[in-house]
C-alpha cells in the first residue's frame, strides 16, 4: 500500500506564523495528506490547536537578534545542528512539499529541503518578507504572497494567495453590514500583544471629544493590556462612555461581525479578517515593526477604501476623533468602505494554498 504524500510544514512559535499554518495542514489533512510540523520549543506551544494527525518534530534553531555574546556566537552550530537532524529525519520519510512560514525555527527544514532537492515554498503573511524568508526568497520554488503588493527580492516566483483565516471568521465571510445611524453602534477596538498600549493611551480620549449625540450612542468593546485596564475603564467611566474592557475577547468573530467600525493594529491576520468580513477599520500600524511591515499590509485596505490608516506618530485625540466621526457621522460612509473592505477579501485562501502544494508534488525537487 503507498503511504499518503506527506507535507512538512515550518513555522516559527509566533501566532502570526502558526495560524496560517495550521490553516494549511487542516485543509491537507482533508485531502488526504500526511502533515508534519517543524518548529523550536516556543512553536510546539501553538501545536496543541493542530489536528492531532500532525506530528510535530521539534527542532534546534536560534536567532542572531536576541541574547548575549556566548548566545549569539553558538547560534550557527544549532542551526546546523538543527539542519543535520533535519536531513537525517528527511531520508527516513521524504516530505513531497515543504512549506515555510517564517522565523527562525524554519532554517533547519528549508535548508535541509534544499539539500535533499524538495520542492519548497514559503507563505509570507505580511507585505514585507522577514529576515528568514528574504533569504530563501530566490532559493523556493515559489513565493505565496499573503498582503499584495509584497515587497520581493529580484528574481522571486511569486503568487498572490491570501492569508488563511479562522473557521469561525469564514462562517461570517461578508456577513451583512448595518451602516451607523442614530442608534446603538458598536466599536471594536484591538491590538496585537505588541504596541497596543498606544490605543489604550488615544483612543478613549479621542472618542470622548466626538459630538454627544455620537458618543451616547456608542458601544465600546477595547481590548487591553493587563496592565492597562484600571486606567482605560476610568477613561471611559469618566467620560460617560459605555465601554467593556478586556484583555482578551473569545468572541472575536461575532464582534467583528456587529462591529460598525474597527480601530486596530494593521497585523496580517487581523487586516485579513476585516476584508473577509467586510468590516470598516482606522488602522495605526505598529511603528517598530520590522522592515515597517504593519503600513505595508494595510496599503491595499486603504486604496480599497475600506480603511483610513494614521501613523502611530500621528494619532492623537482629535485626529483620532475626526476620523472616526467621518465615519460614523456621514451618511453611507461605512457601507462603502465596507464594501471597498470585502474586495480585498480572499475568503478562499487556505485552498489556494493546498492548491499550490499539490501542484508542487507533480514537480521534481
Amino acid at each position: 500500500m503507498t503511504a499518503a504524500p506527506l507535507l512538512l510544514i515550518a513555522a516559527g512559535g509566533t501566532g502570526g506564523h502558526m495560524f496560517p499554518a495550521q490553516a494549511l495542514a487542516e485543509a491537507m489533512i482533508a485531502r488526504g495528506w500526511r502533515v508534519k510540523l517543524s518548529t523550536d520549543a516556543r512553536g510546539a506551544r501553538y501545536a496543541e490547536n493542530f489536528p492531532p494527525e500532525v506530528v510535530v518534530e521539534q527542532v534546534a534553531s536560534s536567532t542572531f537578534a536576541r541574547g548575549g555574546i556566548v548566545a549569539k556566537a553558538a547560534t550557527p552550530f544549532r542551526i546546523a545542528g538543527g539542519v543535520a537532524s533535519a536531513v537525517a529525519a528527511m531520508f527516513r520519510d521524504r516530505p513531497a512539499v515543504i512549506v515555510g512560514f517564517g522565523g527562525y525555527p524554519t532554517i533547519p527544514a528549508l535548508s535541509a529541503g534544499l539539500i535533499a532537492r524538495v520542492p519548497l515554498m514559503i507563505h509570507e503573511q505580511n507585505g514585507v518578507l522577514g529576515r528568514v524568508n528574504r533569504a530563501f526568497a530566490r532559493k523556493v520554488a515559489v513565493m505565496a504572497c499573503g498582503t499584495w503588493p509584497t515587497a520581493l527580492p529580484e528574481g522571486t516566483t511569486s503568487v498572490h494567495t491570501g492569508n488563511p483565516v479562522r473557521a469561525a471568521i469564514l462562517e461570517r465571510a461578508a456577513a451583512p453590514y448595518i451602516p451607523p445611524g442614530d442608534y446603538p453602534m458598536s466599536l471594536l477596538v484591538i491590538g496585537g500583544s505588541q504596541g497596543a498600549r498606544v490605543l489604550s493611551d488615544v483612543v478613549p480620549a479621542g472618542l470622548a471629544a466626538l459630538p454627544e449625540p455620537m458618543r451616547r450612542n456608542l458601544r465600546i468593546a477595547h481590548q487591553a493590556r493587563p496592565e492597562d485596564l484600571e486606567r482605560v475603564v476610568a477613561a471611559y467611566e469618566s467620560a460617560g462612555l459605555d465601554a467593556e474592557v478586556a484583555p482578551f475577547f473569545t468572541d472575536m468573530p461575532r464582534r467583528l461581525t456587529e462591529a460598525q467600525l474597527v480601530i486596530a493594529r494593521s497585523g496580517a491576520s487581523t487586516v485579513a479578517e476585516l476584508a473577509v468580513i467586510g468590516r470598516p477599520a482606522i488602522l495605526v500600524p505598529f511603528a517598530q515593526a520590522t522592515g515597517d511591515h504593519q503600513t505595508a499590509n494595510a496599503r491595499g485596505m486603504v486604496e480599497a477604501g475600506g480603511a483610513i490608516l494614521i501613523p502611530e506618530q500621528a494619532l492623537d485625540a482629535d485626529t483620532l476623533a475626526g476620523q472616526v466621526a467621518a465615519v460614523l457621522g456621514t451618511p453611507g460612509a461605512g457601507m462603502r468602505m465596507s464594501h471597498g473592505a470585502l474586495s480585498r477579501g480572499i475568503p478562499d485562501a487556505t485552498e489556494r494554498l493546498a492548491a499550490l502544494v499539490e501542484e508542487l508534488a507533480t514537480t521534481k525537487g
